[in-house]
C-alpha cells in the first residue's frame, strides 16, 4: 500500500520542504488541499519544488487533494491540469469533489444544483479539453462550445489521472463509473472503506482504479498527546450537520448536538475537540504512538491502494503541527 502525505506549511517555502521531506521518506504522492490555499498554485510549488525524475523514472507524484470542481470553469480546470503535468513531468492526478452547497453559492457564488450530473459533467468537458480538437463540443447541465481554439503545445502524457472524492453513495458510484480514482474524506475508518465505499466502488475488473483512503495521522511518544492534536479535526467534523446521521448511527450523536451548539455560541469551529471522547478519536484518526499508528495504517492494507496522511492541524499552534508532521514523516520513513 503506498503511502501519501498532504502536507502542511506555515508558508509556501515550508509546504515544499515538507514534500521534500515526504520523498526522501518514500511518500508516493503529496496532495494540495483547497481551502486556504489554491490547490493549483499548491500542487506548482510541490511540482517544482521536488525532484522529477531519479534514474529516469518518475519519483513522488503531486495532485490535487481536492480542487474544487464548480468553482472554475470545466476549461480552466483542463487548463491548469495540463500546466501541471507540463510542470511535474508526468506527475500529476487532478483530484476534483463538489464542495458542499454553502461554500459553493455563499463563498464561490456558483450554482449547485445537481451536483452528481454537474460533476459528470465536468469530468466530461475536463476530458474533451484535454484530448484536443476542435470544435470542442458538450451539453448537459454544464455544456462547453469552443470553435477555433486548440492549446498549441504537445501533451506530456495522453492520460492525465481524474480523481473524485465522494461521501455518499451517489459519489462515490460516480467516481467508479467516470474517474480513474477515489479520494476519501478525512475521516473514513477502514470499517466504512471495507463495508460501504468498496461495494459502491466496483472496483472489480478495474486493476488500475487507484482506491485512496485518508486520515488524519496524530503521532505522539504519549497517546493523550497524540489524541487531543486530532481531537479538534474530529470536533470540526461533529460541528457540521452534513455529518451528524453519520456519527449518530456510530454512536456519537450527543456529541455533534454539543459541538454545534458551541459552534452556535461563538467557539471557533476548530476549537471543539475537548467535547470529543478518546474512543470518537479512536475511532475516526490514526493517533497514539508510533507502533499503535503503524498498526492503525496496516488496517487500511488491502482495502486501499494508498492512504493520504495529514498532520493534526485544526486549532494547534504552528510549532505543535510542526512537531506533529516530523513525527508523522519519520513514521512514513519506517515504514517504507
Amino acid at each position: 500500500m503506498r503511502l501519501d502525505l498532504q502536507p502542511w506549511g506555515e508558508t509556501m517555502a515550508e509546504l515544499v520542504i515538507a514534500a521534500r521531506a515526504a520523498e526522501a521518506a518514500g511518500a508516493g504522492v503529496v496532495w494540495a488541499p483547497e481551502l486556504h490555499r489554491s490547490a493549483f498554485t499548491t500542487a506548482a510549488a510541490l511540482a517544482t519544488g521536488t525532484s522529477k525524475v531519479a534514474g529516469g523514472e518518475a519519483r513522488i507524484g503531486v495532485g490535487t487533494g481536492i480542487a474544487l470542481a464548480f468553482a472554475r470553469s470545466a476549461m480552466l480546470t483542463a487548463i491548469a491540469a495540463a500546466d501541471l503535468d507540463e510542470l511535474s513531468e508526468g506527475r500529476f492526478r487532478l483530484g476534483l469533489g463538489t464542495g458542499v452547497a454553502r461554500l459553493n453559492q455563499d463563498w464561490h457564488g456558483v450554482e449547485f444544483e445537481r451536483p452528481l450530473p454537474r460533476l459528470r459533467d465536468t469530468v466530461a468537458i475536463i476530458r474533451k479539453v484535454l484530448a484536443g480538437g476542435d470544435p470542442i463540443n458538450h451539453k448537459g447541465v454544464r455544456s462547453i462550445r469552443v470553435r477555433g481554439w486548440r492549446r498549441p503545445y504537445a501533451p506530456v502524457r495522453e492520460h492525465i489521472p481524474i480523481y473524485l472524492a465522494g461521501v455518499g453513495p451517489a459519489m462515490v458510484a460516480l467516481a467508479g463509473e467516470v474517474a480513474d480514482g477515489w479520494i476519501a474524506h478525512e475521516l473514513c475508518p477502514p470499517a466504512d472503506l471495507r463495508d460501504r465505499i468498496l461495494p459502491i466502488l466496483g472496483k472489480a475488473g478495474r486493476p488500475d482504479f487507484d482506491v485512496v483512503a485518508a486520515a488524519c495521522c496524530s503521532v505522539d511518544d504519549d497517546p493523550a498527546t497524540a489524541r487531543r492534536r486530532a481531537a479538534n479535526v474530529v470536533g470540526f467534523y461533529a460541528s457540521v450537520r452534513s455529518y451528524a446521521e453519520t456519527f449518530g448511527a456510530a454512536g456519537f450523536g450527543e456529541v455533534c448536538e454539543n459541538a454545534s451548539n458551541a459552534l452556535r455560541n461563538g467557539r471557533p469551529a476548530d476549537d471543539l475537540g475537548h467535547l470529543v471522547p478518546d474512543e470518537m478519536v479512536d475511532a475516526y484518526t490514526i493517533a497514539g504512538t508510533p507502533a499503535q499508528c503503524a498498526a492503525k495504517i496496516a488496517a487500511y492494507d488491502g482495502l486501499a491502494d494508498a492512504i493520504k496522511l495529514s498532520p493534526p492541524s485544526y486549532g494547534l499552534p504552528a510549532e505543535e503541527v510542526r512537531e506533529s508532521q516530523d513525527r508523522l514523516l519519520e513514521l512514513v520513513g519506517s515504514l517504507r
